[in-house]
């Protein structure tokens, strides 16, 4: 069988438990660089009480849920202020009083001029300036799996695209971002994300330098290779196999004790078609006595309909071989089974990698719940006030939202993906996150896409460039990770360029509370 990838250095282990279960004097890029590649460090609620924030570019007629506008589309034109700063007019993009770390910034324009800036606990002075509105032009050689280019990205500063970037931005006191427009006439189309850590009053941060950054670099690019290349999980294997009739059922039951399981990799054989064995089946999961995972098994593994490739950090699939890598830690018990639902025989090999754990006060269960609609119609008129906002999933308790798979079929004649996600945390009057474009979330700009995989998701199948038929958007979370103590809402609206209807298969990956559930509104 082929070698699951797993496996990970234990000084990585350490310093991530340190960071997020233990605590440490102080957070760095370098301790963020560590937690990016730790697989225990989400396993625990953090230490360092933290928020998720999001600052976009989205339309700001968007207001509340019961005024008009609430599903407005100039998406491209949204910011916070102008400010005047040494006689230059700058855009603010961004600005946070307080300790914190950027962990994501999403971008894409149709011409790249403008200057960037980043001023970090309260400067006068830009700490980072970026000669255009490109992070690729980030004044630094920041490897590929920390700095991503979009499907349509063109490295003419006049040409179409966008890049996503990972590197972390820790600051201690605050942090502003702006562009200054190269002529006030500009008008090219500003698409952006923003996406940081807000920390409790008090956390040390230390702040980003420019020498610290370089040398910085060895451990970056040894973290971008981690990311593009998983490696093996230590661990005990326990593997069971069976030929599944329609109906029956494969049942592995775990070592009892405090442990959690590090890998799942499921093989499948002696079908015709393997995204329709691999739809056929299901996999249920339960771990002292709750059930945390109830999905089909082609969007457990984070593929979708038809089963294609995957190639990421927490989960993979490629020829007939599915790996998941979430840590799924227990403290007594746990089960694992794959039932065949479909109507054909299909046999099945479970190998599950079990290890130790240290499970603490702070430890959650992981969690893969799933929710599936048809026919959703999906509206071109922006303006309506009846358009719709479809829950992806409602959450209550405590926990961590770790990522999502958006697995469709479009009955639209094409793009069926211009609405914004919604998400709201705790007791959000607004959201906390409010996009621009479903595409936009996760990870990719300019619709339609073609099918593309990065460390973090991408879009596993897209089977016309019109957008009709299935299509299949994949996000998985390193540092950007959500907590909430009370309730996570995650809201996408129903918005495309032509009307018609969308069915929606999704899944979405968490950690929680035993008391913590997925329910949909």
């Amino acid at each position: 069988m082929m070698k699951l990838y797993f496996r990970y250095a234990a000084a990585l282990i350490a310093v991530a438990m340190s960071v997020s279960c233990y605590g440490t004097p102080e957070i760095t890029m370098e301790t963020l660089l560590d937690e990016m590649v730790s697989r225990d460090a989400v396993t625990y609620f953090p230490e360092h009480v933290w928020s998720q924030k999001q600052a976009s570019s989205y339309d700001r007629r968007s207001v509340s849920p019961d005024a008009p506008g609430w599903f407005a589309n100039r998406d491209w034109t949204g910011y916070e202020r102008l400010d005047t700063i040494a006689g230059r007019v700058e855009k603010v993009m961004m600005e946070y009083d307080g300790p914190g770390a950027i962990d994501r910034i999403w971008m894409t324009t149709k011409g790249k001029r403008g200057t960037m800036r980043f001023y970090l606990d309260g400067a006068h002075e830009p700490t980072i300036t970026v000669p255009a509105y490109d992070m690729k032009r980030f004044p630094l050689d920041v490897p590929e799996a920390l700095s991503l280019t979009h499907t349509h990205y063109e490295t003419d500063l006049d040409g179409v695209g966008g890049n996503t970037f990972f590197l972390p931005i820790p600051f201690a006191e605050g942090c502003r971002v702006t562009l200054e427009e190269e002529s006030p006439e500009a008008d090219s189309p500003r698409y952006f994300h923003i996406n940081w850590r807000a920390y409790a009053p008090g956390t040390k941060v230390r702040t980003y330098t420019q020498a610290e950054a370089e040398s910085l670099l060895p451990k970056m690019q040894e973290v971008s290779e981690l990311l593009f290349h998983p490696k093996d999980a230590g661990g005990s294997h326990i593997v069971a196999t069976k030929e599944l009739a329609p109906g029956e059922c494969l049942e592995l039951t775990l070592p009892e004790g405090m442990n959690a399981v590090r890998g799942v990799c499921v093989k499948t054989y002696g079908y015709d078609d393997y995204g329709a064995a691999m739809e056929g089946l299901r996999i249920n999961a339960d771990f002292d006595g709750t059930q945390c995972i109830d999905a089909v098994l082609s969007e457990f593994f984070g593929a979708g309909f038809g089963a294609p490739d995957v190639d990421g950090w927490w989960l993979a699939n490629h020829d007939g071989i599915a790996v998941c890598r979430w840590v799924m830690p227990y403290r007594e018990n746990g089960k694992i089974e794959i039932t065949n639902e479909g109507t054909e025989s299909v046999s099945a090999s479970l190998d599950v990698i079990v290890g130790t754990y240290l499970w603490t006060k702070k430890s959650m269960y992981f969690h893969c719940s799933s929710h599936a609609e048809d026919s959703i119609p999906a509206s071109n008129q922006y303006d309506s006030d009846d358009n719709l906002d479809w829950n992806f999933t409602t959450i209550s308790g405590r926990g961590v939202y770790c990522g999502d798979l958006l697995n469709l079929y479009n009955h639209c004649i094409d793009w069926y993906g211009e609405g914004d996600e919604k998400i709201w945390i705790d007791d959000d009057t607004f959201p906390s996150h409010f996009g621009t474009g479903t595409e936009d979330y996760y990870n990719c700009s300019w619709a339609p896409v073609v099918p593309f995989l990065t460390p973090y998701g991408g879009a596993p199948r897209a089977d016309e460039l019109s957008s009709h038929g299935y299509n299949a958007y994949l996000r998985t979370r390193n540092l950007d990770v959500v907590p909430f103590t009370k309730r996570f809402r995650y809201d996408i609206e129903m918005l495309s360029w032509n009307p018609g209807t969308v069915d929606y298969h999704t899944v979405s990956f968490w950690y929680g509370d035993a008391n913590t559930i997925a329910v949909t509104e």
